[in-house]
């Protein structure tokens, strides 16, 4: 009779023979395919149109919670494209950074303060 020693099992699976995509398997949705039949079975509405279509008639239906979805859905997507930051150095903004850049190069160099 042989020992054998009974390996206790963690609980988190682990690999498996057989488990997982086969190698050069394809995805079976592609976003391609999904606004082409978005493009055919709305009659060539586009999907922002459907979007908001979609949100108006919640809006009609005094269904909050979906409006509340909409909103945060639009929002997070109009405003990340719409929303920049620009900036405008004035010229005593320019000339206090490029005295200051100076003084930091010199100190690293060891160049005293020349004004």
């Amino acid at each position: 009779m042989q020992n054998t020693i009974e390996k206790k099992s963690n609980g988190h699976g682990g690999r498996r023979a057989g488990a997982g995509r086969k190698p050069g398997s394809k995805d079976n949705v592609t976003v391609k395919h999904l606004l082409e039949v978005l493009d055919q079975k709305s009659n060539g509405q586009s999907y922002e149109e459907l979007l908001i279509d979609d949100f108006l008639q919640a809006r009609m239906n005094n269904d909050r919670q979906l409006v509340l979805k909409y909103h945060n859905l639009i929002s997070n997507k109009v405003l990340s494209t719409l929303s920049h930051v620009e900036l405008a150095d004035s010229a005593d903004t320019i000339d206090q950074k490029r005295e200051a850049f100076e003084a930091a190069l010199r100190d690293i160099i060891g160049q005293p303060n020349a004004k």
